[in-house]
């Protein structure tokens, strides 16, 4: 089950970092290691860990309760904090805009990865949200990663997010489908 896990990330890494010298300085590594521990390997983990103390079956659903958890909860609700109280970063690392007029509309998507974040979060104690956070969550990550292939990723953080955004959303598709 490893195996694809690692050939995303492998493949995300191609894209991201090329042989470009310029494109290489331009990688934020916190934020790479932050969003590939709360997408990939936390929900994993979480999801290995239970099989093994609860004796559960490896199933997706169980994956998905992990992956809601962890990939929208955890990394929306985080996002949201950092947004709402450091918009610069958002702003310059990934949209690359110099201009602080732009950081009232990033702490207002602020609002938003917190409030994603926060269904995310609540759905591991209350199981009957999960399919709501995978449908709206998976909705939202589908038009950011499309918001980003239309503008063409300008560096390596923004190509990652695209990526990421991309992952998610099919993930979040197919427990939605198998779900309802």
């Amino acid at each position: 089950m490893l195996q694809p896990v690692t050939a995303a990330l492998q493949q995300i890494r191609i894209m991201t970092v090329r042989d470009n010298p310029q494109e290489r300085s331009d990688v934020n590594k916190q934020y790479l290691i932050i969003v590939s521990l709360l997408t990939f390997i936390l929900p994993v983990g979480a999801w290995i860990i239970e099989h093994l103390i609860s004796g559960l079956s490896l199933s997706f659903t169980l994956f998905g309760k992990w992956f809601i958890f962890s990939a929208v909860g955890l990394r929306l609700f985080l996002a949201g904090i950092r947004q709402t109280t450091k918009p610069a970063f958002t702003a310059k690392e990934i949209f690359h805009i110099d201009n602080p007029d732009c950081f009232p509309i990033v702490i207002e998507l602020g609002f938003a990865n917190l409030c994603f974040g926060l269904v995310g979060l609540v759905s591991l104690f209350k199981p009957e949200w999960r399919v709501v956070s995978a449908f709206a969550s998976g909705i939202y990550y589908a038009l950011a990663g499309l918001l980003h292939l239309i503008k063409k990723p300008a560096g390596a953080n923004e190509k990652f997010a695209l990526w990421t955004d991309i992952i998610i959303f099919v993930i979040l598709c197919l427990y939605f489908i198998k779900t309802v």
